[in-house]
């Protein structure tokens, strides 16, 4: 749990442009892995749940940032 938070609080750091270059490696990761199953090719079937999570973990912080900042414009 602990490497989570941390992760979390990696994320928060990070600026807009990064936060979105971060989600196009991500989804570049995952669809990777997509491309290797459908190959069978994959050993680390993990590796979708975590890719997945951390997209939607980063998605998260977009969000966030977004609307903190139309709130502070408002």
């Amino acid at each position: 749990m602990s490497a989570n938070k941390n992760r979390r609080a990696e994320l928060r750091k990070k600026t807009a442009e990064d936060l979105r270059q971060e989600l196009t490696a991500l989804r570049r990761e995952l669809f990777n892995l997509r491309m290797q199953k459908a190959m069978q090719q994959t050993e680390k079937t993990s590796e979708f749940k975590r890719v997945k999570r951390d997209i939607a973990r980063t998605l998260t912080i977009v969000r966030e940032t977004t609307a903190r900042e139309a709130r502070e414009q408002a």
